[in-house]
């Protein structure tokens, strides 16, 4: 193994460290547990809430008019710039932006149609205390800090020992158990951050990505207690997140093997056909000696701190102007369908037959609630507190909440405005296939457990 000098072990291990404990260990700081990075967006989120609404919107706007200005900026055959790359988007989400900007003046100023303003609709994603506030500081750090996870080895590290276990499993590369591990401690909208940013890397296939992207980005396990805890079961959190994990841990086993995800594309984001080649190890080697190397290696291309910190810069102004307009524009529109229409309910209608068979009291009044939580993971919970009186069903609507993992408010938002291959459609057919592989398992538990 090459040697390498102390101060590369430095740059190795001490930000690896710093990025493992911001990013994955849940520490109680302000009363409950939560990874330090979601507490620091917490306590930011409360300093600056009063103005972080029209700070939202005037990003929005920003976003919406630099994307019409460029629009008609012909780049070809020029290097594209940081700039070029943030606002040049293509038409379709051109249009998605000034949506996002329109919704957010509507309920700043609260003009036009109540139904985009209300507090259950774009009120509820642009309040003070509401997802786009918090989303906005979170991105701040976790753009900044993600360097910590990336540049400095961690990835390689890990990534070399984890093959094994991960390619025959998921179906992905040893990597990725850091990003899988980050979402499931940590927070899902990060784990999507850090698949876009690594596919955006050339690390990750178009399939790669997608799978991550769609199977992985699971909420916190703070989100998860407030689930448990809104349908009044909050006792029964230990087997409610064994089974969140266990029926997470199916899927991830399942959807790689099916449609959609199937059929991605097996090459990178700059057309490489996938080799296989983390899968073979140097003469002399193990795995933990070529992690090592690898990661080494990698600590030492990155030295310099005014670097790290404009690819952190970077990184924030990516998530504000290109993923915030579409958490807003979608977000918005399908909790005004969730809301004012009778859609969901007529779309839940198929699941009632499927509740019955699996033995699950008030069938009728759950199906609706398999299919609203594709709008907003928290939707279902809201609506079944009250509507719902067997605790089994209420067990059964929390786990699938969770375990749906698509929803449009938010990771669905993020992954639509990320570079992360996926569309509308495969995150229809995504959620609908999640829900329908995960009912059995957790009906089954239920019946065990009431």
């Amino acid at each position: 193994m090459k040697k390498y000098s102390a101060s590369t072990w430095f740059w190795f291990s001490i930000p690896s460290i710093l990025g493992v404990i911001l990013f994955m260990i849940p520490l109680k700081l302000t009363g409950e547990w939560k990874v330090p990075i979601a507490t620091l967006a917490d306590l930011l989120s409360n300093f600056v809430a009063p103005i972080m609404p029209w700070t939202a919107t005037v990003a929005l706007i920003i976003a919406a008019i630099g994307s019409i200005i460029f629009l008609f900026i012909n780049i070809d055959g020029r290097q594209p710039s940081f700039t070029v790359n943030l606002f040049k988007v293509s038409l379709f989400w051109t249009i998605t932006r000034v949506i996002g900007a329109i919704f957010a003046l509507a309920v700043v100023l609260q003009i036009g149609p109540e139904a985009i303003w209300n507090e259950n609709t774009g009120g509820m994603l642009l309040s003070e205390d509401g997802l786009v506030t918090f989303l906005f500081t979170i991105f701040l750090f976790a753009g900044l800090l993600l360097p910590l996870l990336l540049n400095f080895g961690l990835l390689e590290f890990f990534g070399t020992m984890m093959v094994k276990v991960m390619r025959p499993l998921f179906k992905l590369p040893g990597r990725s158990a850091v990003d899988a591990l980050t979402s499931w401690v940590g927070d899902g909208t990060i784990g999507v951050l850090l698949t876009n940013k690594q596919y955006e890397e050339g690390y990750y296939t178009r399939k790669e990505a997608s799978i991550i992207g769609t199977t992985f980005s699971v909420v916190s396990i703070t989100f998860a207690i407030v689930i448990i805890d809104t349908v009044g079961l909050g006792s029964y959190f230990l087997p409610y997140y064994v089974t969140v994990v266990f029926t997470g841990l199916i899927l991830g086993i399942i959807m790689p093997r099916i449609y959609p995800l199937k059929n991605k594309g097996d090459e990178y984001i700059d057309g490489r056909p996938f080799t296989g080649d983390e899968e073979k190890l140097p003469e002399g080697y193990n795995s933990f000696s070529h992690g090592l190397e690898n990661a080494l290696a990698k600590a030492d291309a990155n030295r310099s701190i005014i670097r790290t910190v404009g690819e952190g810069v970077k990184n924030v102004l990516d998530m504000w102007i290109g993923v915030i307009p579409v958490v807003m524009a979608f977000g918005t529109l399908a909790l005004i369908f969730a809301e004012y229409t009778s859609v969901f309910t007529i779309l839940g209608k198929p699941f009632e037959p499927i509740l019955m068979l699996l033995n699950i009291p008030e069938a009728a009044d759950a199906a609706q609630l398999m299919v609203v939580g594709f709008t907003d993971m928290f939707l279902p919970a809201i609506l079944a507190d009250g509507l719902i009186t067997s605790e089994l069903t209420l067990f059964v609507v929390a786990t699938i909440s969770v375990t749906q993992l698509i929803f449009l408010a938010e990771v669905g938002g993020l992954l639509l405005g990320s570079k992360i291959p996926v569309n509308f459609f495969d995150l229809v057919m995504i959620f609908l296939l999640r829900t329908l592989i995960a009912l059995p398992i957790v009906a089954g538990v239920a019946h065990l457990l009431f």
